[in-house]
Parts: C-alpha cells; sequence; structure tokens
C-alpha cells in the first residue's frame, strides 16, 4: 500500500455516491448519490460544495458542449439535467424491454462519444449492457449479458474502451470503432478482487494507467497497460465506488463512496463513508472534452 495523504474534500453521508465528473468550464467536481437521489458538486477553487435533490436515480453525469445542462444517465434513460433546479428531460429509454434495469456507470471518451451501460437494479443477474451515445444523440447497444457495468473509461489514444463487470470482478479491454461508435472482440485486462470485493468506477491517467476504485476493499488500484498493479493506494472507506481526476491541471484524484451494506460497526470504524475524498498521485488524468452533444 502506498502512503499517501487522503483529505476529506466534501463531507457528506449518500447511500451510494458515484460519478465524479470534472467541468472544466465551471471548475466544479461534480458527483451523485444514486440511491440518495441527489446531484453534488464541489466548486474546486473555493472549496464550497452544493448539492440539489433530484426526483429519480441519476447513476452518471457529463457536461456538455451543446448546452448549458448536463447530460444524465437515469433509472428511467438517457436525457437533459439541470444541475441549478434537478429538473429533467427525458430523451430515450435503451431498455424499455428491460423494467427492473437502470442505467449504472458512463464516462465521454476523448472524441466527445460517451458510453455507458445499465444493471438489474435488484442485482444479480446479466441483464446490463453497455451502449454509446453520438452528438447527434444517435445510440447503439455494443455489448450485452453484464451483471453490473462499470467503469467504461478510454486509454490516451481513444482506441481502447475499459470495461469492468462487477459481479464477475474483472475488467476487459475492447477496440473502438470510432467511425461506427461501437466496439471489436474483447480481452481480459484484469481479475480484480473477490472474496466480497471489486472492481467498480475507474480513472485513466495521462501516462495510460488506470485507476480503479475497489467496492469493498478501502483501496484504490493503478493498473499498467498490460493489467499489472503498479501501485494499491489505502483509503478512509469501505467501499469507494469511482475516482476522477480534476482541479489545476488535473492534479488531484478525487473519490466517492458508499454508506450503504454498512453495518453500524462497519460506519463506526469508517466514518468518512459517503463523502468525497481526495488526494495528490504525482501524475495527472487524461483531459477528456464534455460530451458533444
Amino acid at each position: 500500500m502506498t502512503e499517501i495523504e487522503i483529505r476529506c474534500a466534501a463531507k457528506a453521508e449518500a447511500q451510494l455516491g458515484e460519478g465524479p465528473v470534472w467541468d472544466e468550464a465551471r471548475g466544479r467536481l461534480w458527483w451523485l448519490d444514486i440511491k440518495g437521489r441527489r446531484v453534488h458538486w464541489l466548486d474546486v477553487a473555493s472549496g464550497a460544495p452544493g448539492s440539489v435533490a433530484v426526483a429519480l436515480q441519476v447513476t452518471s453525469i457529463a457536461p456538455r458542449a451543446g448546452g448549458p445542462g448536463l447530460l444524465a444517465a437515469t433509472e428511467d434513460g438517457v436525457g437533459l439535467l439541470d444541475p441549478e433546479t434537478g429538473a429533467y428531460e427525458k430523451r430515450f429509454d435503451p431498455e424499455p424491454e428491460r423494467p427492473k434495469n437502470r442505467a449504472n456507470d458512463g464516462n465521454v471518451d476523448i472524441r466527445g462519444r460517451y458510453w455507458f451501460g445499465t444493471m438489474d437494479d435488484d442485482q444479480p443477474s446479466t441483464a446490463g449492457a453497455v451502449y454509446s451515445l453520438d452528438a447527434d444523440w444517435s445510440w447503439r447497444r455494443v455489448l450485452d449479458g453484464i451483471s453490473i457495468t462499470n467503469t467504461l473509461v478510454c486509454d490516451p489514444s481513444g482506441e481502447w474502451l475499459y470495461v469492468a463487470d462487477s459481479g464477475a470482478a474483472r475488467i476487459d479491454a475492447f477496440p473502438i470503432d470510432q467511425a461506427a461508435g461501437t466496439l471489436g472482440a474483447g480481452r481480459e485486462f484484469a481479475l480484480v478482487g473477490g472474496d466480497g470485493t471489486g472492481p467498480d468506477g475507474s480513472a485513466m491517467d495521462a501516462e495510460g494507467y488506470l485507476w480503479t476504485a475497489i467496492w469493498g476493499g478501502a483501496r484504490l488500484e493503478r493498473r499498467s497497460p498490460d493489467g499489472v498493479v503498479e501501485r494499491t493506494v489505502a483509503l478512509p472507506v469501505k467501499n469507494p465506488t469511482s475516482c476522477a481526476f480534476g482541479g489545476p491541471g488535473l492534479n488531484t484524484l478525487y473519490v466517492t463512496s458508499a454508506r450503504q451494506t454498512l453495518s453500524a460497526e462497519g460506519l463506526a470504524r469508517y466514518p468518512l463513508s459517503g463523502s468525497l475524498l481526495a488526494f495528490e498521485p504525482g501524475v495527472a488524468g487524461l483531459a477528456l472534452p464534455p460530451f458533444a452533444g
């Protein structure tokens, strides 16, 4: 384990903190409480936090190039979210035939395309899938048969997408057909965790290394492009859920966490569970554009 000073960037009691994303234009780090139905933010310059209630489970968001609102994947499809009021405008539902499913993780790649996944909200099943969304709001299903979709980040070349199946404790890498917005045949990137731990959300750094939150493992793992663990960072939360680079120069790594499933004893041991954490890893993050739409 690498000893790094971890700080609490925003104290919260999120049931399922998730979906951190850096918004360069606003100078904000956005993040979510999926089960608490709130959108949170941190104004990085001032350190001031904020939040707004939403009427449904919002699971991942992204700044947009084409408008003031945020792109939002939810339990009811994908649409636009007004982060000041919490109002949501649905654009489409990719899975009307799977009423138990909701969206889960999602991220923009280096060309501005949005990749998002779904899962059975009741768990466990393999009803989850992965989708790509273009600037014109055309979308397509690119993978199917996944238990819990997570990570969904590209490498610095934009040629590979990393997809975690949290239920299978595995991360795979898929070649991206950028013209078609589809994925080629994947390969196993890494087996991660096991015995109650597994891969959750991830972030890519500028050197092409993947940082992954290990649910149940109280740590982040940094993996090289060939899948080898290069560094492990201990965290003061049992269930870290995802991470994102942000702030000036993308030099800070922000980590979301969850309180759900923890007993009273677990919460006493990990009192920062549900908060937003931050530290400087000594490497910058991969710069990503807003969603092109």
